[in-house]
């Protein structure tokens, strides 16, 4: 068998996978992509269902992963799928820059695009809404849900319950996440595996049934810690080997439950907050539940896709440094560099080139300052730096984002510990202060693999210690309008004495700077509440008319070019969604009212 791990500092994770008993092909190597991808009978189970309690028999177990092989391998796909994989393979380039750089990035305003023309259409700002991308941020629930799916309804799968559990983990994931992008889809009848889906459920009724999910999977997985035999225990850890190596646990050889269960709990605790201005009792309800039954509390209980693990390079390399097809948003820039964060000294580069001044006779010298593009400005032609000179904008660092081997995490520590910063300071019980879980969020809020160093550290207590926000002021030297002030007014430490309203703008602050490169969280965050503050997008007619200078984009309109689909959406979609299939319609968590 070939190694699976390619990345030096993982001999024992290799040397395990050497030992499987599961003589199967790598599936990450490109020559198995067909095998991935291989068409299953359908067959229509009851994914709600997981039978934890049935006894496993050696000879029932064996059959069940001899006959799911090829499920459990194109159920790995749609793992990779969650984080920009496509056609079995690993997160890359192309699929996460549909999934990410075309959208939430830019929403969240994390990036913004430093030129319009693509090989496969254009785009030419923010808001730009064009068929060409509009709904590629959707297709990746798509592809997972179609990969996860077969393994879910086939009948053997009951068999070994527990990997049943884990995929129906993985499917909630990225539904919660499609959910949150557009709002309304096919939920139930997607987990009926409906081959021609047309009734769009409402988003509570996707909320309630994915926290349903997450309950009976965290008592499976519970059940399996405490219970199972060890013959069957070494027969689940052979198949998590080759087919679920997204917990971090595994550096340490933890094959237990424990970094799924803290997934479907931390997983129900993000939902929790979503809602907690729509239905705040639940929320309530969720979050203490979650963090009771154990939420992500330590680094490898994190879970997502690692470089060191699997072997790949986070795709914003390509995607920002070789491609050129993102560079730092005015809004991000203003952001860290008001508060002095440790990103503002080594994670973003100064501008790489001359920039000309748009009076035509200033020059921005290469190498002066971290320098972004406002968000919304309209953008031109070329990706190399002679026909397009905002190329030489600011962009990441190359030695951060593929030397330091950045994960590309599921639901990372120190977003787990700023929501239970944010229950506290609500009243809930949230298993400690909020001051502790906001500095130790700040702490574990590092870009980087561990493992592999980081300067993060090197800054981190005298950005702690950070009072007020320093003067900023923003300037494009090509862009829109004159310099813009930093729109940050509050520091780093906290301060017990603040007012509710401020606590939260500090939390939200630090958690969308710690989401970072999470945009689809961040953008939801940005929208549920107000945080942090970010310069209006420029140019917002230049999307579909709906949203007003100075508001921001609530949810990825539909716009279906298929008549079909055009018709399920106007007869399904939109009463479920309950306006208008828009950029500026709110989503049923996303309510107009103040956060306390």
């Amino acid at each position: 068998m070939k190694k699976y791990i390619k990345i030096a500092g993982t001999l024992f994770f290799a040397s395990l996978l050497t030992q499987s008993c599961l003589d199967f092909d790598d599936p990450g190597d490109e020559s198995n992509s067909n095998v991935v991808q291989t068409e299953t009978t359908q067959y229509i189970g009851n994914v709600d269902s997981i039978p934890y309690f049935n006894q496993p028999t050696e000879e029932g177990v064996r059959t069940a992963i001899d006959s799911l092989r090829t499920y459990f391998y194109q159920a790995l796909a749609g793992q990779y799928n969650i984080r920009g994989g496509k056609e079995g393979g690993l997160p890359g380039a192309h699929a996460y820059q549909r999934q990410y750089s075309l959208g939430p990035d830019l929403y969240a305003q994390y990036f913004t695009i430093p030129h319009k023309d693509f090989m496969y259409g254009t785009h030419t700002s923010t808001y730009n809404v064009s068929a060409e991308f509009n709904d590629n941020a959707l297709g990746a629930y798509t592809m997972a849900k179609n990969a996860i799916m077969p393994l879910l309804h086939h009948p053997m799968i009951d068999s070994i319950p527990e990997m049943k559990a884990i995929n129906l983990l993985y499917y909630s994931l990225i539904a919660q996440e499609r959910a949150d992008l557009a709002g309304p889809f096919t939920y139930l009848e997607d987990k009926q595996n409906s081959e021609e889906p047309s009734e769009y459920n409402d988003l509570e009724t996707i909320y309630f049934g994915i926290v349903e999910n997450l309950d009976t999977i965290i008592a499976c997985l519970k059940h399996y810690d405490e219970t199972r035999p060890e013959w069957y225990k070494e027969q689940i850890k052979m198949v998590l080997l080759q087919y679920n190596q997204t917990s971090r646990g595994l550096f340490e050889g933890d094959f237990s439950m424990k970094s799924y269960i803290k997934l479907a709990n931390s997983l129900k605790l993000r939902m929790a907050m979503h809602i907690v201005k729509v239905n705040p009792a639940t929320a309530q309800k969720w979050a203490e539940e979650a963090v009771a039954s154990g939420v992500i509390e330590s680094v490898n209980e994190q879970q997502g896709i690692f470089p060191a693990i699997s072997g790949f390079i986070h795709p914003l390399k390509d995607i920002a440094t070789q491609w050129n097809d993102l560079r730092l948003s005015a809004s991000f820039e203003s952001l860290l560099m008001s508060l002095d964060h440790p990103y503002a000294k080594y994670v973003f580069l100064p501008n790489a080139y001359d920039i000309p001044h748009k009076n035509g006779v200033d020059v921005l010298p290469a190498n002066t300052r971290i320098c972004g593009i406002r968000s919304g400005t309209l953008v031109g032609d070329g990706q190399s730096q002679a026909i397009n000179k905002r190329q030489g904008y600011s962009t990441l660092s190359l030695n951060v984002i593929e030397f330091k081997y950045c994960p590309a995490y599921f639901i990372k520590w120190a977003e787990v510990d700023f929501l239970r910063a944010e229950g506290a300071i609500r009243g809930w019980n949230m298993g400690g202060s909020a001051e502790f879980f906001y500095n130790r969020g700040i702490t574990n809020a590092y870009l980087e693999e561990p493992m592999y160093g980081s300067d993060y550290s090197l800054y981190l207590d005298e950005y702690m210690a950070k009072e007020e926000p320093e003067d900023y002021i923003s300037e494009d030297p090509m862009g829109d309008g004159e310099p813009w002030p930093s729109v940050t007014t509050i520091g780093v430490k906290w301060n017990e004495g603040d007012d509710l309203e401020t606590k939260l703008e500090k939390i939200i602050t630090q958690k969308y700077i710690a989401l970072f490169p999470l945009s689809t969280e961040a953008w939801t965050e940005l929208r549920r509440t107000g945080y942090p503050k970010l310069f209006p997008v420029l140019n917002t007619d230049d999307g579909d008319g709906s949203i007003k200078q100075g508001d921001m984009i609530r949810r990825i309109p539909w716009v279906p070019t298929d008549p079909v689909v055009a018709g399920i959406v106007e007869a399904s979609g939109i009463p479920a969604l309950g306006g208008p299939d828009e950029q500026a319609t709110r989503l049923w968590w996303d309510i107009d009212a103040p956060n306390f």
